[in-house]
């Protein structure tokens, strides 16, 4: 996947690591960057940066995921690369209200399958299409101090896998971004000894960004910014028990009582 003259789409592309693939994809020399937000003013500024165009919505409606493919497929004929990027965390354990694990659950997958479900019939009719989604290192791990986090991160690579494994044939490309912490405002947010040990090795969007146009060029599905997150990803195939206790020490060492 070379981004030059590609129309790329972007969800949660106001800020972070959003907004860094924003401005990459249009230093790659993308022909369209389009960069959507629920914040409309962050949407339109990084628009602004990378002359790309600014869709406001919110990735947990249907609604506004399909009017924000069929926007920009009016606008440029077709979209290329879709990159299902907003997610949001909350903290805590099964006792997190049923409130805060649907909102949880909208963003972090469902906005993923409305994504899939929009833009996929046209890039099957052309016979070509990528799909970039964001999950994080929790969805091949976990994370301490965030049950909904965790599970939703999982179901976020569980989906990659299936569009991968479903529409590859079809001339499909599907990678999935998994990185540990990442300066970012969600990063900024994680107090405590986790959000500590997140920050110690923790990247900037700029960096993630780079990793993903390598990830994308050489159409990996896994793209592990963080190289370590692939030892501990055969660490925790290699032996489950071993593993989970190593995580139970490092609950003890920084997470406390979730």
């Amino acid at each position: 996947m070379r981004l030059n003259e590609q129309v790329t789409v972007v969800t949660g592309g106001g800020g972070g690591i959003g907004a860094a693939l924003c401005r990459r994809f249009a230093a790659e020399g993308a022909r369209g960057v389009v960069v959507a937000d629920r914040d409309a003013d962050a949407a339109r500024r990084v628009a602004d940066e990378c002359g790309g165009l600014a869709v406001e919505g919110d990735v947990a409606v249907e609604a506004d995921v399909v009017r924000l493919v069929e926007r920009a497929t009016a606008e440029f004929d077709g979209i290329d690369l879709f990159c299902s990027n907003a997610g949001v965390s909350t903290a805590g354990g099964v006792e997190t209200s049923d409130n805060e694990w649907q909102r949880t659950w909208d963003v972090n997958v469902m906005a993923h399958v409305y994504a899939a479900r929009a833009v996929l019939p046209g890039m099957l009719a052309r016979g070509r299409g990528y799909l970039l989604q964001t999950a994080s290192a929790a969805g091949l791990l976990t994370q301490l101090g965030s049950a909904p986090y965790a599970v939703t991160k999982h179901a976020a690579v569980a989906l990659a896998e299936w569009l991968a494994v479903t529409h590859g044939a079809a001339g499909i490309n599907v990678s999935c971004l998994c990185p540990l912490g990442v300066e970012t405002d969600m990063l900024r947010r994680v107090e405590g000894g986790i959000g500590d040990m997140l920050r110690a090795d923790a990247l900037t969007p700029e960096a993630v960004a780079e990793a993903v146009v390598a990830g994308l060029a050489e159409e990996r599905f896994l793209i592990l910014p963080h190289p370590q997150v692939a030892q501990f990803f055969c660490n925790k195939a290699d032996d489950y028990e071993r593993w989970l206790r190593g995580m139970r020490r490092l609950q003890e060492k920084f997470g406390g009582d979730v």
